[in-house]
C-alpha cells in the first residue's frame, strides 16, 4: 500500500471540499474494492477521504410513497428496515442476498452503485424500479446513472447524497450468485409500476442493462410462460472463467422466469 493522506469528514461539505479540485483523491465508503486495491498497489490516492463518520448520507425514509435511503445505509440495513420491507420486499430480499454478513455490515449503497461493478445486484434495482440518484451537483436518472464497466456518470468530485426508490406495484429480484463470492453471475429484478413493465438485468453484460423483448411480453402476460419464445443474444455479454455468454445469455432468461413466478 503506498502512502496516502487519511481525512474523516463529519459533514458532506467538508467531504465534498477535500475531493474538489484534487483528482489524486479518493472517497472510501464500505472499502470493499478499493481497500484491496489499496493493497495490492494497484491505486496509489494522494488523500482518501473516509465518507463513514457522516451521518447526513446515512438512514432510510419514505418520500413520496417510495423509499429514498441515504448512500452510506449499509446492506445490512436495506435489508431488515421494516419500511423496506413494508413498501419495496424485493429491494430488501436483494439487500439481504448480497454478499455474507460481513460484506453487508460495512458495505452501503453509495459505494455498490458509484463502483458499478458488473456484477453487483444494486443496479438492477436501480434501473429496474426506475430510481433517481441524487449527488452533491444533481438528480440523474438510473439508466443515465450506469454507463459502462466500472464506469458511471459521476464528475470528479461528484458525490452520490441519497438513492429514491419509486413503489412498484409488484416485483421480484432472482439471481444466480457465483458461490464464493455471491456475486451475481446473473440477476434479474422484474417490476411493474402502473402499465410499465422493467426487466434489468445485471451481472450478465459489462453494465445493468433493461430486457426489453421481455419487458413487452410480460406487459401482456404476467406469467413465467410468455418468456418461453424468447431468446437472449449473448453478443456482447461478459464470458470468463464463471460462465460463458452463451450460458449467462441462458441464465438471463431462467432467472426472469423465476423472478416472474414469485410474484402473484
Amino acid at each position: 500500500m503506498y502512502e496516502f493522506a487519511y481525512h474523516r469528514p463529519a459533514s458532506l461539505a467538508e467531504a465534498s471540499a477535500l475531493l474538489t479540485g484534487n483528482e489524486e483523491a479518493r472517497p472510501l465508503a464500505g472499502g470493499h474494492t478499493l481497500l484491496p486495491t489499496l493493497k495490492q498497489r494497484l491505486a496509489q490516492p494522494s488523500d482518501l477521504v473516509d465518507l463513514g463518520g457522516i451521518a447526513e448520507l446515512k438512514g432510510i425514509r419514505e418520500e413520496a410513497g417510495g423509499i429514498t435511503i441515504g448512500a452510506m445505509t449499509t446492506h445490512g440495513a436495506v435489508a431488515h428496515d421494516q419500511t423496506v420491507r413494508r413498501l419495496i420486499p424485493a429491494l430488501a430480499d436483494l439487500a439481504e442476498g448480497i454478499g455474507d454478513r460481513q460484506v453487508r455490515n460495512r458495505g452501503t449503497l453509495g459505494g455498490s452503485i458509484s463502483n458499478n461493478d458488473p456484477a453487483a445486484d444494486y443496479p438492477a434495482a436501480l434501473v429496474g424500479f426506475g430510481a433517481v440518484v441524487r449527488t452533491t451537483a444533481r438528480e440523474i436518472p438510473a439508466e443515465d446513472f450506469f454507463t459502462g464497466m466500472f464506469e458511471t456518470a459521476l464528475e470528479p468530485g461528484e458525490l452520490v447524497r441519497e438513492v429514491h426508490f419509486p413503489r412498484p406495484d409488484r416485483a421480484a429480484y432472482a439471481k444466480f450468485p457465483n458461490p464464493a463470492s455471491r456475486y451475481a453471475v446473473v440477476g434479474v429484478m422484474v417490476a411493474q409500476r402502473g402499465g410499465e413493465v422493467r426487466v434489468a438485468v445485471t451481472g450478465a453484460g459489462p453494465s445493468v442493462f433493461r430486457w426489453t423483448d421481455a419487458e413487452v411480453a410480460l406487459a401482456g402476460n404476467w406469467s413465467p410462460a410468455a418468456l418461453d419464445a424468447l431468446q437472449v443474444d449473448a453478443d456482447g455479454l461478459n464470458s470468463d472463467i464463471h460462465a460463458s455468454a452463451e450460458y449467462r445469455a441462458n441464465l438471463v432468461k431462467v432467472m426472469a422466469k423465476r423472478a416472474v413466478a414469485q410474484i402473484p
